[in-house]
Order: C-alpha cells, then sequence, then structure tokens
C-alpha cells in the first residue's frame, strides 16, 4: 500500500485487530487478546456483523482452545442468520413475483441478492430486512400492494409541506405474521446529494441466480455508488459496510465509467475514502484505474475522520445517541458534502421542519407560514436548550 495512504489506526481496540487479520485471512493473531477479552471480541463481532465471516475462520484454527466458547456462540448466530437469509430469500422472490405482476419494477439493493453476489454464499452476509427501490410514481401502488399482504406501514416520518420526499428516502413495512421487515425506497439515499435516476438504473440492473423467478439488482458500477455513499453516510460504523467494498473490489468494475458516475454526483470523494478504508483495514489492492478516486488530501482525511466510528464501539440507530458523537457525525457528514451539496443543505435548513409545526400547530391552509416564521420557531427552541433543527 502506498505509504502515502496509510491511516493513523494504532487506537483500535485489540479485539477489533484481531477480527480483521482473521478476516484477512493471517495465520497468526498478532494481538494476543486475553482470555477475558474474548467476551469483547464476540461483541463487536455482532455489532459490526461480521460474525459469519469470523465463523469460517475461527472453525478451522487450531491452538487456541479458549476459543470453544466463542466459537459456540458464532455458530449459533451462524445457524441463526441463514435461517433468516433463507426467510428473506423466499419473502424476496414473493414479492418480486406480486410487484412484477402489477408491473411494478422492483430492484433489490441489498438482502439476499447482495451476500449471493458479492460472498457467493447467502449465509455469509447479514441482513435484517429487504432494501427495494421502486420508481417514485409506483410508490403508493407498492403500498397498497404489500397492505393487501398483511404488511404494517411504520409510521415515523413526521412531514410538513410534502419534505419527505427529499429528506427521506424509504418507508418502512413489517409483517406481523411473517416477521419480515421491508423498505420500499424511491431513493438511494436521502438529499442533498443527486444519484441515478431510478431509469438509469433499472437499464444497468443484473439479475439474481438464487431464485426461479426473475430478481433483480444493481449494476456493479451503481452498487458501488450505493455502498460508499450508504456507508460513508453513516461513517462507515460497521466494518460489514467496508467489507462489502473489499468484496465488489475484488470482481471486475469499470472503473472509468465508475469515475465519472461518482463525478456526475459528485461522490469521487466518498469513492476515495472507502478505497483507503479498505486498503488500510482489509488490504484491498489499490489498482492503476483507482488512480484518479485516490487524488488529492480529501479522500485520505475523510478516511482518517471515519477511523472514529471504529475506535470505540459507536451505534448511530440506537436513540439517544451520545451528543460528542452526534456532533462528530453532524460534522463528519458535512465534511463528506461538495460545494454544490452543502448550498443545497441550507437550503433545505431554511425549508420547515416538523417541528415547526409541533412548536406552533397552524392550519394545514397556513402551512406557508412557516416559511418566514422558521428562524424564530427555530430561536424559541434553542432558547429553551432544545437542539432539534
Amino acid at each position: 500500500m502506498d505509504r502515502n495512504l496509510q491511516l493513523e489506526i494504532s487506537n483500535l481496540p485489540k479485539e477489533l485487530v484481531t477480527i480483521l487479520e482473521l478476516i484477512r485471512g493471517e495465520k497468526s493473531l498478532s494481538t494476543g487478546i486475553d482470555m477475558t477479552k474474548w467476551d469483547e471480541f464476540l461483541e463487536l463481532s455482532l455489532h459490526h456483523r461480521v460474525y459469519p465471516i469470523l465463523f469460517t475462520k475461527l472453525k478451522n484454527l487450531e491452538n487456541y482452545p479458549e476459543l470453544n466458547t466463542t466459537i459456540q456462540s458464532l455458530t449459533q448466530n451462524y445457524r441463526r442468520n441463514t435461517f433468516i437469509m433463507l426467510h428473506l430469500c423466499g419473502e424476496m422472490e414473493a414479492v418480486a413475483k406480486l410487484f412484477s405482476e402489477e408491473k411494478i419494477c422492483p430492484l433489490f439493493l441489498k438482502g439476499p441478492v447482495l451476500a449471493a453476489d458479492l460472498y457467493g454464499d447467502i449465509s455469509l452476509r447479514t441482513s435484517g430486512d429487504l432494501d427495494i427501490l421502486v420508481p417514485f410514481e409506483q410508490l403508493n401502488q407498492a403500498e397498497s400492494l404489500l397492505l393487501s399482504q398483511g404488511y404494517e406501514k411504520d409510521e415515523y416520518i413526521e412531514s410538513v409541506l410534502d419534505d419527505w420526499k427529499w429528506r427521506h428516502h424509504h418507508f418502512t413495512y413489517f409483517h406481523p405474521t411473517k416477521g419480515v421487515k421491508l423498505e420500499i425506497h424511491w431513493r438511494l439515499n436521502p438529499a442533498p446529494g443527486k444519484e441515478p435516476s431510478f431509469e438509469e438504473l433499472w437499464q444497468r440492473k443484473r439479475q439474481s441466480s438464487i431464485t426461479s423467478f426473475p430478481v433483480y439488482f444493481l449494476g456493479k458500477e451503481d452498487l458501488f455508488f450505493f455502498l460508499a455513499t450508504h456507508g460513508a453516510r453513516h461513517g462507515w460504523s460497521r466494518l460489514r459496510w467496508l467489507l462489502d467494498i473489499h468484496q465488489l473490489v475484488e470482481k471486475e468494475l469499470n472503473w472509468k465509467f465508475l469515475y465519472h458516475l461518482l463525478e456526475k454526483y459528485q461522490c469521487v470523494q466518498i469513492g476515495g475514502q472507502s478505497l483507503i478504508l479498505a486498503s488500510n483495514l482489509f488490504h484491498t489492492k489499490l489498482a492503476k484505474e483507482m488512480e484518479q478516486l485516490l487524488k488529492g488530501r480529501r479522500p485520505k482525511r475523510l478516511a482518517q475522520e471515519a477511523i472514529f466510528y471504529l475506535e470505540q464501539m459507536i451505534n448511530l440507530h440506537t436513540e439517544p445517541v451520545p451528543r460528542e458523537t452526534a456532533s462528530y457525525h453532524s460534522r463528519h457528514l458535512y465534511s463528506l458534502m461538495s460545494f454544490q451539496q452543502k448550498c443545497w443543505y441550507w437550503l433545505s435548513v431554511c425549508h420547515p421542519y416538523y417541528t415547526d409545526v409541533e412548536t406552533l400547530p397552524l392550519p394545514k391552509k397556513l402551512h406557508f407560514l412557516y416559511y418566514p416564521l422558521r428562524p424564530f420557531l427555530w430561536l424559541w427552541r434553542r432558547s429553551r436548550g432544545h437542539a432539534m433543527p
């Protein structure tokens, strides 16, 4: 690896370093974890969602008898994940058939299709739900179909003046009998970033080989775009997202097209960040074709910032997020943006939030008044110690 791309990772927990060594397939462990620390090792493997891969590495590891209990725990989790992925695979095929019969075009973003494509085995990657991208104009139709099949919508999104269309990017549905959660996306990521249209993504789609009924997912370059922007948005706080990048880079990609794709949507720095992180943590080989994504200081700086999320076990999905972590994450997300994206971000801040409605309820026909009132309502909340936008 180019020394200019080396990151400072000396503060990573020993247990995490051991996880990385095992995933990389190194024959001996350099960290020498104390026997009392294997519980922390297991906790980190579950947090980072890499325990299926670790199970395959550890089950054949010799000369470490203290790992017996850890391997038993990993075995149980591996088997449970295999069952979940098989269950999701069946539901994925059923939903694909249901949507296709009603002329809805579904693109599956993650789940079993991603596991099979990147790892060659659906049991080697975890997934808690199915993420499905549909055209925006078919969103209501898709929802009606899911509700007719017994799914229930999680009405957690509060919206004012239709800001849900760009502040958010998916709705969540849960089937109480099947125990399956679905996320129906109309965008890959929330604003302010721009992204390829559904028509472009559909044109470059691939068909999965793991189901009898045709199931479609993203083309390789579009998949890199999605995985990189998704992982960056979450601070790469789970190793699984970076391992996906490592696995994808091992495949043959059209790097020239990928660069132009990332450049068009102002994400070159994010693509470079993901490659530098993967190179430092998983020893991903950086080929000459990737050089355009690695130019300048910014990709490395962004990659170094992301190490913060790995030096401790950060969960951005569990509220409340510690104030220091939330503040750091807000600054990091802002640093990921291009100049144009930052401009769009500040314009979006001027758009009313639902918190304005909660602060001063007005009849719906007067909601336009939240535009001039927003600065005053924001100051009112700040004066009372609320951190809400």
